[in-house]
């Protein structure tokens, strides 16, 4: 089977070189000239664990390649994934100018080209409820018969993607036609030998159960962010509390862990396009509304902490920043906390230093010069008034604690990821404040 993935982002990158290494040819299409002349040398544009070694196996075998030539790439291949950006529009919806932009030259292609072949077209991108419908009406409008709308969701997760790819919980396919149905299967099938579910559903169904998803989870982690902040309030402890819901198997561990709110490019955009979904079809869900607005106040949280421990003047101090990108293994700065954050501290006359693994230059596009960047996690410390943590990555977990505690000007951590213990802290002599636990003073 061939198949064409339209957009080379961190969707389309990751499924092409995936669907590749399961022996599929694969055509990947975008039309940014820098990247692409990236691609075609080898040389992976995203920050993802595992995938250069896929992606370098894929094309030495000759199974993965880049074009910028939309109509080959529709010409060759039996099956066509759009693998789109769908940004936030300022009113919240998800704006779909690429995605039917596309769809509409995918059209013009197989008329102009007299194509008789059936093709599937795939929406691989988070779209909104009806998108199939709309995807479908701009290919027939150039008088186009032969052909299928697909939806087909991902579920990866930045930081595990290839491996999420290649064994996934399930797959979702949404089509109207069996036969569409029959070869979406046929594709997916070696990815699911161990017996996870490929569940199918109509186009309608499928748009949504990727919304459910996603909001869900960001309202599991809203829940932990206001419980955390509740258990301050009256001695409680969130961990020893999360440990306690946990061990319920109606609720299970993941995604339980309070901290300084979500951000990446799901859950945010996710979140708001089903609120404005659902309030054009006259059903809002307001309790996405509700979490929409607890996540964004949550990201005030850590600079309160701060701002009290100085007595609310921090004008002149400068700190030490552990952790740029919205969570760890990516350099995804899409929505991060930390730019929130940072900003704010930079408003009441602040100074920052960062450091990030993977993070340093993505975030440049954010921060610009407004900050000054470090080579390594102790580089950040020098002169610096308290250290602050905003992602969880491994390698801060375990630090040498006695050269925080020399090069800092005080012994002074705001984590705002909990990857200390409070007691520990109090133990080495930090004064240390995280979320949902009682602050060491």
């Amino acid at each position: 089977m061939n198949v064409a993935l339209v957009g080379t982002g961190y969707v389309g990158l990751v499924s092409g070189t995936c669907f590749a290494e399961m022996g599929v040819q694969v055509t990947c299409v975008d039309n940014d000239p820098v990247k692409l002349e990236k691609l075609k040398n080898a040389e992976v544009t995203i920050y993802e664990p595992g995938l250069d070694i896929v992606f370098y196996r894929n094309i030495a075998k000759k199974r993965l390649s880049f074009t910028g030539d939309l109509q080959d790439a529709v010409l060759s291949n039996d099956v066509i994934f759009l693998c789109l950006p769908t940004p936030m529009g300022e009113d919240g919806s998800a704006d779909l100018k690429y995605v039917l932009g596309v769809a509409d030259s995918i059209g013009k292609i197989l008329v102009e080209n007299n194509v008789a072949e059936y093709k599937i077209i795939v929406n691989k991108s988070t779209v909104p409820v009806g998108t199939a419908q709309k995807v479908k009406h701009e290919i027939a409008k150039h008088g186009v018969t032969n052909f299928d709308v697909v939806s087909n969701p991902e579920f990866l997760r930045e930081g595990y993607a290839v491996e999420d790819f290649m064994k996934p919980d399930r797959i979702v396919i949404g089509a109207e036609d069996q036969k569409a149905l029959d070869v979406m299967r046929e594709l997916y099938e070696p990815f699911v030998r161990q017996g996870n579910p490929i569940i199918e559903m109509n186009t309608e169904s499928a748009e949504v159960t990727k919304y459910a998803g996603n909001s869900y989870l960001a309202m599991r982690i809203t829940f932990m962010n206001q419980l955390a902040n509740f258990c301050e309030k009256v001695g409680a402890n969130v961990d020893l509390v999360r440990r306690g819901m946990a061990a319920d198997n109606r609720i299970g561990k993941r995604f339980l862990f309070p901290g300084i709110g979500y951000g990446g490019s799901c859950f945010p955009k996710d979140v708001n396009a089903l609120i404005k979904t659902s309030t054009e079809f006259e059903s809002e869900m307001t309790i996405l509304t509700e979490v929409n607005r607890v996540n964004h106040a949550q990201k005030s949280v850590l600079v309160d902490k701060i701002l009290k421990h100085y007595n609310g003047d921090i004008k002149g101090k400068h700190f030490a920043v552990w952790g740029l990108a919205f969570k760890p293994n990516t350099d995804d700065m899409r929505e991060a906390p930390s730019v929130i954050i940072i900003n704010q501290l930079l408003k009441h006359g602040a100074s920052v230093c960062a450091y990030d693994p993977a993070a340093i230059e993505t975030s440049k596009f954010y921060l610009k010069d407004t900050i000054k960047y470090a080579s390594s996690e102790y580089d950040t410390l020098d002169a610096a008034d308290a250290l602050l943590i905003f992602t969880e990555w491994n390698e801060f977990r375990n630090p040498d604690f006695e050269e925080l505690k020399l090069k800092l000007n005080s012994p002074v951590i705001f984590d705002g990821r909990n990857i200390f213990t409070p007691d520990k802290m109090k133990e080495l002599g930090f004064t240390y404040y995280s979320i949902g636990r009682q602050d060491v003073k």
